[in-house]
C-alpha cells in the first residue's frame, strides 16, 4: 500500500513539473492573434511555426546551438578525464595530503561565480582568450573536474586491491592499470559524469554571458537571455525560444539515458 502511494505521488509530482512545459509548447505553436484573443491556455485552431522559425532567424540558432554543443561536449569530455586522473592518483596512489587536496576541491565546488567572474575575466583577457570559446572550456572543465575528483576519489578509494595486485603481478605498470583496468570498471559512474557536466555546462549563463561577448560565440542560454533582455519578442516568441532551448537538452538526456541509468544501478549494487 505503502509504494502505491509513493508510486502515485511521483506520477502527481511529475505531472505538475510538466504543466508548465506543457504550456510552452502550446503557446510556441500558437499565432500571436491567437494568444492575444484566447491566452495562454486556450488551444490553437492548428500548429504554427511562425514563431519558433522567426526566433531561429533572428538569433541565428543553429550558430548558437553549434557553439553550446561544441562548449558543452568539450568540457564533458575533458573534465571527465582530469577527474579521472586526479582521483586515480588521490583515491588509489595515496598521494601524501590527500585530504587536505579534497577539501580544497570540496571548497573550490562552493565557491560562488560571482565572486570568481572578475579574476576569471581577468585572466582571461591578459592571455588573450577573451571572447573565446576556449576561455569558456578551460574555465568550466576546472570548475566540473573539481566536483568530479571529489567525487570519483571517494569512489575509487574503495576500488578492489585484488585487481590492482593482480595487474602488478602480471607487469602492468600504472597508465596500463589506469586504462585497461580502472576506467573499464568505473565506466559506468564516468558515464554519469559525463551526462551531468554536459548539462551543467550547457545551462550555465552567467559566465559565458560575461566572457563570450560576440554574437557568433554566444551559447543558446546567452542568446535567449540576451534577446528577451532587449524586449524584441511576443509571447509567442518567448515560448519558442524557451521550447528551442530546452530540447537538445532533453535528447541528450534521452541519448544517453541508458549510461545514466547503468551509473545509478552500479551505485546502487556497490
Amino acid at each position: 500500500m505503502r509504494r502505491h502511494a509513493v508510486l502515485w505521488s511521483m506520477i502527481v509530482l511529475a505531472v505538475v513539473m510538466l504543466v508548465p512545459f506543457f504550456i510552452v509548447v502550446l503557446n510556441a505553436v500558437k499565432t500571436p492573434e491567437e494568444y492575444s484573443t484566447g491566452g495562454p491556455l486556450s488551444l490553437p485552431s492548428g500548429v504554427s511555426l511562425d514563431g519558433v522559425i522567426a526566433f531561429w532567424e533572428r538569433v541565428d540558432f543553429g550558430e548558437k546551438l553549434l557553439n553550446s554543443v561544441v562548449i558543452s561536449g568539450s568540457v564533458a569530455v575533458l573534465a571527465v578525464v582530469v577527474s579521472v586522473f586526479n582521483a586515480y592518483a588521490l583515491g588509489i596512489g595515496r598521494v601524501r595530503g590527500r585530504l587536505w587536496i579534497l577539501v580544497l576541491f570540496l571548497i573550490a565546488n562552493t565557491l560562488p561565480q560571482e565572486a570568481l567572474v572578475y579574476p576569471l575575466y581577468f585572466l582571461a583577457n591578459e592571455v588573450g582568450l577573451y571572447d573565446t570559446k576556449t576561455a569558456v572550456i578551460i574555465i568550466f572543465t576546472v570548475i566540473q573536474a573539481a566536483f568530479g575528483t571529489y567525487l570519483l576519489t571517494s569512489t575509487l578509494g574503495g576500488f578492489p586491491r585484488e585487481l590492482l595486485e593482480a595487474a602488478r603481478i602480471d607487469g602492468a605498470n600504472k597508465w596500463q592499470t589506469l586504462v585497461r583496468i580502472v576506467v573499464p570498471i568505473s565506466r559506468p559512474t564516468l558515464g554519469v559524469l559525463f551526462v551531468f557536466f554536459f548539462i551543467w555546462t550547457w545551462n550555465e549563463f552567467f559566465l559565458p554571458l560575461v566572457l563570450l561577448i560576440s554574437n557568433e560565440n554566444q551559447t543558446v542560454p546567452v542568446a535567449l537571455g540576451v534577446l528577451q533582455g532587449q524586449r524584441m519578442m511576443d509571447a509567442t516568441m518567448t515560448s519558442a525560444s524557451a521550447l528551442l532551448g530546452v530540447i537538445p537538452a532533453i535528447v541528450f538526456f534521452l541519448i544517453f539515458q541508458r549510461a545514466l541509468t547503468r551509473g545509478i544501478t552500479a551505485g546502487a549494487v556497490k
